[in-house]
């Protein structure tokens, strides 16, 4: 599958990862970042189309939002956007701020969860 990578937004996501929240440096650092989880490696604000997610596993289209006081909660936007992202075959995953900070490992039991189902379906 095409990931439709928009090189325009490079500069912000990278910005983003910079300044992101303490929700996605604690997700980055403790469970993502260099392979911990399964071996996988997720990339940090992804240029997906128009938009930019929180962190990807391109080898299991899995997309991990957390979302905090930085992040849009439109309603019918955030709806849109994630409708657009699973038609294209990714997984959304959404956690709030305050579930990494205060309960990590319930997240990180989620997170593994889908991985292992991630991992039972053929093309992975």
């Amino acid at each position: 599958m095409k990931l439709n990578y928009n090189q325009h937004n490079k500069d912000f996501a990278r910005e983003n990862r910079k300044l992101g929240t303490m929700g996605e440096a604690i997700l980055w650092r403790d469970l993502l970042k260099a392979k911990q989880l399964n071996g996988y490696q997720f990339n940090r604000q992804y240029k997906i189309g128009n938009y930019i997610v929180d962190f990807i596993c391109r080898k299991l289209n899995l997309i991990i939002e957390v979302d905090g006081s930085s992040h849009k909660t439109n309603g019918p936007e955030d709806y849109d956007r994630e409708k657009w992202l699973t038609e294209l075959g990714y997984t959304v995953l959404r956690f709030s701020e305050n579930e990494v900070i205060y309960n990590l490992n319930y997240v990180a039991m989620d997170i593994q969860n889908m991985v292992e189902k991630l991992e039972e379906e053929p093309d992975v």
